[in-house]
């Protein structure tokens, strides 16, 4: 179990800052455009059940469509799913984003999907996000899978990126910097119905859980 203002001192060690409640902003030139986290930490241990509490949020985030359509298996192919969609079915168009997982073998994501922290703004519009689409890599497929099974993976460095607790949180926080997937998720725009809650409740569930150790549902 890490205390949460231990939790503080290792992220602000790998964006080279320090102290706790820590505030970051972005912007594109546009002050109204900036995305404003806070790392919050305040003292004391967290425990197991809040731990739980904070990953079940974090799961309805991860599992939702915005995020979950684009995590997928080996089978390479982008989901359509979400209230709009009715029954769950595979991307449109016969969409296969290769083993790139940014569909260099055939039809590049970006043909259609914008790299840009533009808003999203016009209903049916290409979608914008600060990083070139693609698939999530293989190793983080989400989509489809329980709550125990997608928590393990999150948690497992060979599975997500090299990442350590204070990894998470900072992959968070780098995201709002660049405005990019995670960002969007939460601000689709278009019409797109938005992953649940706000991108710093996220953040906040993201510290309490790697505080508590990063419990996992049945352990």
């Amino acid at each position: 179990m890490m205390t949460r203002s231990r939790l503080a001192f290792a992220i602000a060690a790998i964006l080279g800052l320090a102290g706790a409640g820590l505030a970051y902003a972005h912007g594109d030139g546009d002050p109204s455009a900036a995305i404003d986290l806070v790392v919050n930490s305040p003292e004391g241990e967290v425990g197991e059940d809040e731990g739980l509490a904070a990953w079940e949020n974090i799961y309805a985030v991860v599992s939702h469509p915005r995020c979950s359509n684009c995590h997928v298996d080996d089978s390479n192919t982008p989901m359509w799913s979400g209230p709009s969609y009715g029954e769950a079915r595979p991307h449109g168009m016969n969409i296969n984003a290769g083993a790139s997982r940014i569909g260099a073998e055939s039809l590049p994501c970006g043909t259609c999907h914008i790299q840009s922290t533009a808003p999203n703004d016009h209903p049916h519009a290409a979608p914008h996000a600060g990083l070139t689409w693609m698939l999530a890599p293989v190793e983080f497929a989400w989509f489809g899978k329980d709550s125990a099974d997608v928590c393990r993976q999150i948690r497992d460095p060979e599975r997500n990126g090299g990442r350590d607790g204070a990894g998470l949180v900072e992959h968070i926080v780098h995201d709002a910097q660049i405005k990019a997937f995670i960002t969007w998720g939460f601000n689709p725009g278009g019409g797109r119905e938005p992953a649940p809650g706000t991108m710093q409740a996220h953040l906040d569930d993201m510290v309490m859980w790697t505080a508590a150790g990063m419990p996992c549902p049945g352990e």
